[in-house]
This record gives structure tokens, sequence and C-alpha cells, in this order.
């Protein structure tokens, strides 16, 4: 009799869950099934609270998301590649240090069929793509991949993302990752002075957070689910937001900063230690309303300047004018038309009060590079954090 009151209130709770599951579920298939594909609610999906839920309709979403045809996917990538690759032993070397980002148990015969499939789509997309540069930590996004789509779905997407979302991480330099890091600061500066200044005068710079920001956290979060999750939201936004959700775990463990000593060490060991216990979805939530609230055309006078068409920022605009529309026959033809009612679009949603916030969001990844002023990203330059000697991939 005792159990009754608590147990009914738990029935409750579950069957609501799978009543909201139930009915995402159906949302994201009424959007998959839309002629043209309504890449906006999928965002808005991927975006909301729980993400796209489960592997399965990741494999769906995740395509629409980077706009690629998966009735055209390329062959798989065949042992040849390895032969006089500049690149290879340093792949050989990072995917065999990769045993722990597989799930526990995995039978090691399975798991090192997949580290060979997982060299083997990285020097794919190299060889296709000289102009990008392999960089140590690139094998922690791919394998996500990898593990979510298997590997000739994963090939066709991680080409996709390494020449728009990673292509700036891909340079022969570090410059414009340097450029994305010195927004770290300013977001945290709008939303907590003291914790700025005191990172400040401890000169700790942002390096803590290179790992993060480079690997999409999939180096640096032990739970896969997490992981995923995090790629549902960076896959269906701006590709600046991962420095974003980087700045709210800041502002999350502000106290801890706070109460850390005043030196660089210090706060470079305390941040770069990132908890596993973090309450994602608020600081998702979190990170797509710092992004509305201060765009990145608000920050790029406090950032370190580039030219605004070295980055990815800058490249996002055609990118997602060629998601809206997934029939590859018309999208060349209708992308001048619908940048002209995209930019009507922008004008007409962002002068509009209480937004919701998810709408907005799913809006902002599709229309804040839209316009003029927020890829006016990067025209003066912030000094770069102290030069150090610290091993960045344990």
């Amino acid at each position: 009799m005792l159990a009754l009151p608590i147990s009914m209130p738990l029935c409750g709770l579950l069957t609501d869950f799978d009543s909201k599951k139930k009915r995402k579920v159906a949302e994201i298939n009424q959007a998959l099934n839309s002629d043209p594909i309504d890449v906006a609610t999928l965002r808005r999906m991927a975006i909301s609270e729980g993400g796209l839920l489960t592997d399965e309709i990741r494999c769906k979403v995740w395509p629409k998301l980077l706009s690629v045809n998966t009735d055209d996917l390329p062959p798989l990538p065949g042992k040849e590649l390895r032969e006089d690759n500049k690149d290879y032993q340093q792949v050989l070397l990072d995917v065999r240090r990769s045993l722990r980002r597989f799930p526990p148990g995995m039978p090691d015969d399975q798991r090192e069929g997949l580290q060979e499939e997982l060299i083997d789509i990285i020097l794919h997309v190299l060889k296709r793509n000289p102009q990008l540069h392999y960089y140590q930590g690139y094998h922690d996004i791919v394998v996500t991949f990898l593990l979510v789509v298997g590997d000739r779905l994963a090939t066709a997407l991680v080409e996709k993302l390494s020449t728009h979302h990673l292509r700036d991480f891909m340079d022969p330099t570090m410059d414009n990752t340097k450029h994305i890091l010195n927004y770290l600061m300013p977001i945290i500066n709008q939303m907590n002075p003291d914790v700025h200044d005191f990172m400040q005068s401890a000169e700790v710079g942002t390096i803590f957070a290179l790992s993060w920001l480079i690997t999409w956290f999939g180096h640096v979060l032990s739970d896969f689910r997490h992981v995923v999750r995090l790629y549902d939201f960076f896959l269906a936004c701006h590709p600046l937001m991962p420095i974003y959700f980087a700045a709210v775990i800041v502002l999350y463990r502000g106290q801890e900063v706070l109460d850390c000593e005043c030196d660089m060490a210090s706060v470079h060991h305390l941040l770069s230690q990132i908890p596993q216990d973090l309450p994602y979805e608020t600081l998702i939530s979190k990170a797509g309303d710092l992004f509305v609230q201060f765009p990145p055309s608000e920050l790029a006078k406090e950032a370190a300047q580039q030219q605004a068409e070295r980055t990815a920022a800058s490249t996002f605009k055609d990118f997602e004018l060629a998601s809206v529309q997934q029939r590859p026959d018309t999208v060349l033809r209708q992308r001048f038309r619908e940048r002209l009612r995209g930019e009507e679009r922008t004008k007409s949603i962002l002068t509009k009060p209480r937004t919701n916030r998810f709408v907005k969001l799913a809006v902002m990844g599709l229309t804040v590079a839209l316009g003029a002023a927020a890829l006016a990203v990067v025209k003066s330059a912030l000094e770069w954090a102290p030069k150090f000697e610290l091993q960045i991939f344990p």
C-alpha cells in the first residue's frame, strides 16, 4: 500500500516520456518524408531535448543535416590508399591509441576491423581533398561517425563535414583554429566578468579548450551517448556552436574557477579535467541561448580577426542554402532565389518578439549565416594566448 503513491507518479512520468518520444519520432519521420525534406524541422529536433534519440534515426537525419545524397555514396576506400601516403604513419599511431573510443567489451577482432576502416576513411578523405591537412584529434570525430552510421556513409559524411564545419582545423597552420578559440573569452566576459577577469589574471589562455573544440568533445567525454547527443546539436547549428558550448562549460564551473589558485597551472589543470556528469541538456539549451543573444558578429571585435572568406563561418551560407533544397538537380537553380527569400525571412524572424527558443535557434543555424552582419566575422586581432608546452592529447 505504501508503494502505491510512489509508483503511480513514476508510471505517469514514464508514460509521458514515451509519449513525447513517439511524437518526436513521428515529427522526424514526417520531416524526412516531406518534399522537399523539411530540414528546418530536422534541425529543431536535433537541437531540442534528447536530440535525435537513436542511432537508427541519426543514420537518416545526419545526411540531411549535411546535405549528403545517400543514393550516390562513394565506393568504399581501398587499401592502396596507404601506399606512399604522407599521413599514414601518424593516422596509424592515433588510431591505435583510440581503444577507449570503442564500446567496452567489444571483441578484439571487431574493434580491430573498425580501426582498419577508420584508417581507410581518413586517408580517403585526405586524398580526395588535398587542401585538407590531418590534425591530431581528427580521428576522434571520424570514429564517432563510423560507430553510428557505418563505414560507407561515414566516409561521405566526414568528407562533407571536413570541407565545411571542420575546415578551419584542417589548414596548414593553426591560425583559424586560434581565431575560433579567441571567441571563448568574449562569451565568458558577457555572462560572468568576474570569471573572465580571474582567468585573464591567471593568464590561462584558451589552450585548455583546444581538444574540446577540434574533436567536438569526442576525445574528452567517456560516455558515447553524450558524444552523439552533442553531435546532433553541432550538426544542426552554426560551425561556431562548439565554442559556445565550451564557454557554457566554463561558466557552469565558474565558482570552481574562482576558488582556484590564480595561476596558469592551477586554472589550466582544473579546466582541462572536464567533468563527466555535466547537465548536458541544460548546457545545450544555454549554449543556444548565448548564440542567439551574442551572435558571432557581435563578438568579432573582441576576437582575433582573420579574413572572413578563410573561415568556416563564411562558407556556411552556401552550405546551408544547399541543404534547404536537397534535390541535386534544383539546388543550383534555386540557390539565388532561396538566398533572397532567406534574407527576407531573417529580417522578419529577428524582429519578432519572444520567439520560441528552439525554433529561433534552428532558424539561426540556417539564417544567422545569411545576414551580412553575421558574416562580417573577423577584421581586427587580439593577441593569441601565451605559448605553452602542454600535452593536449593524453
